[in-house]
């Protein structure tokens, strides 16, 4: 019989330096951690202690910073929330509605709710809320929010400056949180309407959280959850050792065996590929090298869509697990996977380098033009292994083409830096099709952006229409279909032009213990694993 231990007797076990922290949440000032006392011998019933990486090292729980905002938040719940199929449906509202012009929406609250401390939901903690988020910056986009203000009692209503359709995906990515006690130290300490609360917390060892008695939905099974911070191949030694009841594990570990646990694989919208710069190179106002002379030519960037085999690169870098992906969004309700294309055609992309005049002239193995070698730089992240596996495997695939890809591995910061130039693998994957606006407008394109939205430096006009009419839409329903439209409208689209080469749509890989159901899982979305508790409050032990 398997035998519940404590962190501090896991890290032990497994020749760990010593703990040092506080008991209880992080606000507490003392030094010394007491362990907990050991359960009985006996499998338990009413606890789990799990590892999904990083997520809650920091101990920052406050949504108004940004915490939950890819849509798991353990101590907070908003006024929509996204389903199953990934629509959004009324939580702590009970309706809302649209205002002709798109520019005011207007919520009304359900009366039956209560944060954790036992004090009920008020319009003004919803108003607090959006106003502290926007001010803070850090947390969900609100700059389209001119005001939020009570109305009509028990109403909150929206004033934007502009018509902003994704803004029913803003509201359901930021949980609510109590004006009352909101303070220096809510971010370890949440007060929250959502189905768990902190029950101890240790910054950068552990979290142990447990059920919310005031919460309105299904409450969990298990008195605790134990959350722990230890690198991935010290939580799969824990797993095997019969001290875990879940670990996430990279797909390199997938192959192991683990007595008395399965493998569990969940599809995801968790999309990896590269960026492929549109434009030639330029220098900015920084004095920065964008674009690329290599991949801004589109015969290029066709080639190396069709003619890379994704299924091999997968095989190669992620232990054959995972789903091949052409397109950014797949899997949300956003995405278009017309034309509908296929990879793997060798010849065919041979043929297109070759009619472009890219030839193969001294005999190398790699084409060129006009004096231009068909090569270019990409990275992959030093802290990320499956993304310069990625990157790896990209490179060997594209040989046979006489595309030479050059693989190396830098620090996402770095990575960041040069992306507009050297392209880099990315990870995406949004419950927000704002996501689609920001991958594809022309309005990021510029040669001094600074950030990864449209990376690609992408431009076309008609998408661009298409773009602007979807943030002017009244309805997600019309604003999805525009978003198609952008990729694919029939003639033209970020499908056909491809600005990005996207590979894969990894599998999230969880060792589970035996009996343990993690109930219906949405889709996830980018996180890195720790999606999986998006459900947490419903998942059940069985033995």
């Amino acid at each position: 019989m398997r035998k519940r231990i404590t962190l501090l007797f896991i890290l032990a076990t497994l020749s760990l330096s010593a703990l040092t922290g506080c008991m209880g949440n992080s606000n507490n000032n003392e030094e010394t951690v007491t362990p907990a006392p050991e359960s009985s011998s006996s499998i338990s019933q009413d606890s789990l202690v799990i590892s999904i990486g990083s997520e809650f090292a920091d101990g920052n729980f406050d949504p108004c910073t940004g915490s939950g905002t890819l849509g798991y938040d353990l101590f907070h719940t908003s006024l929509l929330k996204i389903t199953t199929e990934v629509k959004t449906e009324c939580d702590l509202a009970t309706d809302y509605k649209v205002s002709e012009d798109g520019l005011i929406y207007t919520f009304t609250l359900r009366g039956d709710v209560k944060f954790s401390d036992g004090q009920s939901l008020t319009p003004e903690d919803v108003v607090f809320t959006f106003n502290t988020a926007k001010v803070s910056g850090s947390s969900v986009d609100l700059t389209m929010l001119e005001k939020a203000e009570v109305t009509q009692g028990n109403k909150v209503q929206f004033t934007l400056n502009k018509a902003y359709s994704p803004f029913t995906r803003t509201v359901a990515l930021l949980g609510i949180v109590p004006e009352h006690a909101y303070n220096d130290t809510y971010a370890s300490n949440p007060v929250g309407t959502g189905p768990f609360k902190v029950k101890q917390l240790d910054v950068g060892q552990q979290l142990i959280v447990e059920p919310n008695e005031y919460y309105y939905g299904t409450q969990s099974q298990f008195k605790q959850i134990t959350f722990l911070s230890i690198d991935e191949e010290t939580a799969l030694a824990a797993a095997k050792s019969g001290q875990l009841d879940l670990v996430m594990v990279n797909p390199e570990y997938a192959k192991e065996t683990v007595n008395g646990m399965h493998i569990v694989n969940i599809k995801t919208s968790d999309n990896r590929g590269f960026n492929l710069p549109t434009a030639p190179e330029t220098v900015n106002s920084a004095g920065e090298t964008v674009g690329n002379n290599v991949t801004s030519d589109p015969i290029v960037r066709k080639a190396l869509n069709i003619g890379i085999s994704r299924k091999e690169i997968i095989d190669n870098a992620l232990n054959g697990i995972g789903t091949a992906s052409w397109v950014r969004f797949e899997g949300l309700p956003w995405a278009n996977e017309e034309p509908g294309l296929k990879d793997g055609q060798v010849e065919e992309a041979k043929a297109l380098l070759e009619e472009a005049g890219w030839i193969d002239t001294d005999g190398d193995g790699i084409r060129e033009k006009n004096g231009l070698k068909c090569e270019f730089r990409i990275t992959g992240r030093t802290d990320d292994l499956q993304r310069y596996n990625l990157a790896v495997a990209l490179s060997e695939n594209a040989k046979p083409l006489g595309i030479n890809i050059i693989a190396e591995a830098l620090d996402w910061s770095t990575c960041k830096q040069i992306g507009r130039n050297v392209p880099t693998c990315i990870g995406t994957g949004d419950y927000s099709f704002i996501d689609v606006y920001n991958a594809f407008h022309s309005s990021f394109a510029g040669a001094d952006v600074v950030n990864l939205s449209n990376s690609a430096m992408y431009r076309n006009p008609t998408v661009d229409g298409y773009l602007d009419a979807m943030l002017a839409a009244t309805s997600e329903d019309e604003a999805i279909e525009l978003c198609k439209k952008a990729q694919y409208d029939g003639t033209t689209g970020a499908n056909v032009d491809f600005p990005y080469l996207w590979l894969v749509n990894i599998d999230h890989t969880y060792f589970v213990r035996d009996g343990l159901d993690l109930g219906t899982q949405r889709i996830h979305p980018h996180g890195h694993g720790a999606p999986v508790i998006q459900n947490l409050n419903e998942w059940t032990l069985t033995n």
